[in-house]
């Protein structure tokens, strides 16, 4: 896609999912894990889809010597979703009180998936970033779920208002997740997918993978 689709684009609904059954999976063991997030996600935030995974291990094995991923956040319960995009949406309102209901929602999901078609809680995305093998994270522009408004829309992939180094880093973090079938957010550089809705509309795929799950209980997994 060249033209920026945001998640409330009718496009991005109209896409049919043909949900595989395939499982959320625990990636702690596999990839490096910050844990900035997310208290209120009670551990979901770990797990993805076992295809998503297999192709996040297979980018970092394509990232330059030294550089590996660094996985912030996955699955995110379907509640929760909500709550993320009605607390945005709230602050925009506040901010824009003129802007009517639909303004809102397309404004808010340059930020925040609106919670039906969320891939985060398809276990189809990731936000992620990328770190020297030490931990030690390189530039890549902005911090991490940095909104359109704090950022002056450096968040934005293709921003033109950070420096060389965070465009290089970007770069290098995008050849090797979309040589691996991810597709970005082109309104967040942390934010990939595989085999939600808005990749499918992104790869021509006639139908998403993976639609919206909840994690098993504790007790219930196996």
């Amino acid at each position: 896609m060249s033209e920026i689709i945001l998640m409330s684009d009718a496009r991005v609904a109209a896409v049919p999912v043909r949900e595989c059954g395939e499982a959320l999976v625990d990636v702690r063991g596999s990839l490096r894990v910050d844990d900035r997030k997310h208290q209120d996600s009670h551990g979901a935030e770990v797990h993805l889809r076992q295809g998503v995974l297999d192709r996040l291990l297979r980018a970092e094995a394509l990232l330059p010597k030294g550089l590996r991923l660094l996985f912030v956040e996955g699955y995110r319960p379907p509640a929760l979703q909500r709550v993320y995009f009605e607390r945005y949406a709230d602050d925009l309102r506040a901010e824009h009180p003129q802007w009517s209901a639909d303004r809102i929602r397309t404004a808010a999901s340059r930020y925040v998936s609106p919670p039906e078609i969320a891939p985060h809680s398809a276990g189809a995305a990731v936000d992620l970033t990328l770190a020297h093998a030490d931990g030690l994270e390189l530039d890549l522009g902005t911090p991490m779920n940095a909104s359109p408004e704090q950022s002056e829309g450096a968040c934005y992939t293709a921003a033109t208002n950070i420096s060389d180094e965070a465009r290089a880093n970007r770069a290098v973090l995008g050849a090797a997740l979309g040589a691996a079938g991810l597709v970005n957010y082109p309104t967040e550089w942390w934010h990939w997918s595989y085999g939600d809705r808005y990749w499918a509309l992104a790869t021509g795929a006639p139908a998403a993978l993976y639609g919206p799950s909840e994690l098993p209980a504790p007790e219930d997994m196996p």
